[in-house]
């Protein structure tokens, strides 16, 4: 698979899948300048030792933006013809948005149109989950339905899914269709 101008591919799958990786990699692969966009916040050691993690793993090829939630303002103002924006992980900014009270629908459509307006190459990268058990209380069903549906409409407008389960990737969707096997 080819990252290219103009293009969007959804990577989605379960924790420890290997889908950062993959992204990663492909973005490597494509020459164009790289630019990581990173919505995780450092609330807590661990999570500080898993950002800590990913920064090492990219070395220093990369242009790093920490944006929390402002994804569209880092696409506008850097998505430009022959780069590639890795954007880890729409799961991580879903929280950040719940979290700061703010409209899902709004913030997701405002998304879609900022892929839309980047003319270089978008990699997003998000979480799968809806694949366990039915969650105990009423907030984590939520994020997870709100998760579901956000998954959904990005894989709608992007050219390219890919699902990785146990580090293998998968191809859902090419060149805007879906794959039949």
């Amino acid at each position: 698979m080819d990252i290219k101008d103009g293009r969007t591919l959804l990577i989605i799958g379960g924790a420890r899948s290997g889908k950062s990786a993959f992204g990663e990699r492909l973005a490597l692969a494509s020459a164009l300048e790289l630019h990581y966009v990173a919505t995780a916040v450092a609330g807590d050691e661990e999570m500080a030792a898993r950002i800590a993690t990913h920064q090492a793993r990219r070395g220093a090829d990369w242009t790093t933006h920490e944006v929390g939630t402002d994804i569209c303002g880092v696409l506008d103002s850097h998505g430009g013809a022959g780069t590639v924006m890795v954007i880890d992980c729409l799961t991580l900014w879903l929280s950040g948005l719940l979290e700061a009270k703010r409209d899902i629908e709004t913030e997701a459509e405002a998304l879609i149109e900022a892929l839309g307006r980047a003319q270089g190459a978008v990699v997003l990268i998000t979480g799968e989950v809806g694949g366990g058990i039915v969650p105990g209380n009423a907030l984590a069903r939520a994020f997870r339905d709100a998760q579901g549906h956000l998954n959904q409409r990005i894989a709608a407008a992007a050219d390219d899914v890919v699902l990785v389960a146990a580090g293998l990737p998968m191809v859902l969707k090419s060149n805007g269709r879906p794959v039949h096997g």
